[in-house]
């Protein structure tokens, strides 16, 4: 029984789509985020996000998936296998629920192939809105 709980955990650590301590994060991504992010203010990290107002999603490479809902940015940064995100990639999320939380990992498929591409597991979503302008 001892050797097949270490078999387990070593086979978790070597997973493709989770996350290693020695990841580092993607320039490219991180400046492709700024740009999409321009000209908003986040706002407090939520945990949850009703599925009914999700409008879209747009993964930047091995950095964050966007959610877009309504004119309302929601900023995912995957606790694990962020390194594993591909903009070619598409996301199969099942859902237990009329949510998506933070806890809810999300597998990644291959757009030409269709063949399972790793996985990530979500993060806390954090808002970003437009800054509004007092007009004058």
């Amino acid at each position: 029984m001892r050797k097949m709980l270490i078999a387990a955990a070593f086979a978790a650590l070597t997973l493709p789509g989770m996350a290693s301590a020695d990841e580092k994060p993607n320039p490219k991504g991180e400046a492709e985020l700024a740009k999409m992010l321009e000209g908003r203010v986040a706002g407090k990290p939520v945990k949850c996000l009703p599925t009914y107002s999700m409008d879209n999603s747009t993964i930047i490479d091995r950095t964050a998936i966007v959610y877009r809902s309504g004119s309302k940015l929601y900023v995912n940064r995957p606790r694990s296998g962020a390194g594993s995100l591909d903009d070619d990639d598409i996301l199969l999320t099942k859902l237990y629920g009329s949510q998506l939380c933070n806890i809810d990992k999300v597998d990644l498929l291959d757009r030409t192939s269709r063949m399972w591409n790793g996985f990530v597991v979500l993060g806390d979503f954090v808002p970003y809105e437009k800054v509004r302008t007092s007009a004058r």
